[in-house]
This record gives C-alpha cells, structure tokens and sequence, in this order.
C-alpha cells in the first residue's frame, strides 16, 4: 500500500514538473478562462435591462466553462504522453492502471484548483456579486468538484485515442451533451422524461443541480444527495479509466 501511494506521488511529482516548463500550456489553461469570463461578461452586459437579470445564468454558464476548458485540455494532454510512449514505459516499468490514472489526476487537479479560483473571482467581480464568503465557498467547492470529474472525463476519452486529432471528434459528443441536458439552457423539467433521464450521464447536470439553489440564496447542507453525486460520478470514471487504460496500452 505504501508503495503505491509512494508510485502515484512519484507520477504526481513528474507531472507537475513538467507542468511548471510547459510555459504555453500554463499560459493557456490559466489565461483562456479569464478571457472566456470576459467574452460572457460583455455578452450579458449587452442584455443588460430592467427586465433581465444575468445573475442566475452567470455561474452555470462559468461552470461549463471549467468543464469544457478542463475536459479539453486534458483529454490532449494524455493523448500526448500516449503518442510520446510515457504511458507505455510507465506500464512496462512496473507502475499500475490506478497509480497511473492517480498521479495524472492529482497533479492536474492542482491547475483545476487554480482554474476554478481564477473564474470564481473575475466573475465575483465582474458582475459585482455580493454573496457571503461562505456562499462562495460552496460555489467553489462544486466549480472545483465539476473541474476534478471533467479531468477524470478526459482521460477516459484519452484512452480511445491515439493521437489529438482523434480527441476531436469526443468533444461535441461530451459538451453538447453537457450544455442541453444541464439545464443551463433550458430547464430539465421542460424537456421529454427520456431525455431528462440522458440528462444523468453528465456531471454538469448535478453541478447546476446545486449551483441553481447557491444562486438562489439556498445552503449547500440542503442539497447533501446531489453533492454526493458529484465525487460518486466521478469514482465511476475513474474506475472505467482504470479498464480501459490497461485495453489499450
């Protein structure tokens, strides 16, 4: 036991490393949110008038920002280390599927963290938001918890591909998905009851499940089976990650 956790912090460890020399990838995972924050902020300013009110929109629409940009960007990422053999030789040299799968996901969920900060407090100030700290914190704890399942998301996907060409046609197949049967567009209530069912495969579901009430002045304590979903969804990922990592290395 002591051994694998020693192996998974060892790949955790080499990540980040190599995270901390990829200037242009850290540029673009922590740059690009900001500017998509951006972009959102003039689109609902435009609206602005006494008959709408942009609030309730505002997170949902950041939270599928996270999952689209951390989805993506990992998704690529493991599909590089697979075309560059890193995979391969890990496996050749003794570590596990999980250890693996582990380290990757603990060193990303180190610029996930910083992500998911990064949106949470341009959008605070941006739309001028005057929630308590305590509000916030709950938002950001399910922002966080959405970013840490869209990773996991991606290297599941990384595994049925063999190079980032290949990653592209799984991204509409994951984010439009995501984006019609959250609710962030239209609510579940008023779409077909086999298609709010479809709705349960995506984990943006369950985060705008907890995000609509947190907007709406609600506790997170109120919503425990829903916040449960989200690392449960999440476990279930990684577990299939597992799988099929060792199918196809």
């Amino acid at each position: 036991m002591l051994a694998s956790i020693k192996r998974t912090g060892a790949i955790a460890q080499r990540v980040l490393q190599q995270l901390r020399h990829d200037h242009r990838f850290l540029a673009l995972s922590l740059l690009m949110p900001m500017a998509i924050v951006y972009v959102l902020f003039i689109f609902f300013d435009s609206l602005s008038n006494p008959l709408f009110n942009a609030t309730p929109y505002v997170l949902p629409f950041a939270a599928f920002e996270i999952h689209f940009i951390t989805f993506i960007l990992t998704a690529i990422v493991l599909v590089r280390e697979r075309v560059s053999e890193t995979l391969s030789r890990m496996l050749v040299n003794g570590y596990r599927q999980s250890e693996i799968i582990l380290g990757y996901l603990i060193a990303y969920t180190v610029l996930a963290t910083l992500q998911s900060l990064i949106v949470l407090v341009e959008i605070t100030w941006l739309f001028e938001l005057d929630y308590a700290f305590g509000a916030l914190a709950s938002m950001y704890l399910v922002i966080w918890l959405l970013a840490v399942i869209s990773m996991a998301l991606g290297i599941l996907i990384s595994n049925f591909a063999q190079t980032e060409g290949q990653v592209i046609p799984f991204i509409p197949l994951v984010l439009l998905p995501s984006i019609f049967l959250s609710g962030v567009v239209l609510p579940i209530d008023a779409l077909p009851t086999w298609v709010q069912r479809l709705s349960l495969l995506t984990p943006l579901y369950y985060a705008n499940e907890l995000l609509g009430p947190l907007v709406r002045g609600d506790a997170l304590g109120h919503h425990l089976a829903a916040l449960g979903a989200l690392p449960l969804y999440g476990l279930l990922v990684l577990i299939i990650a597992r799988f099929t990592l060792s199918q196809n290395e």
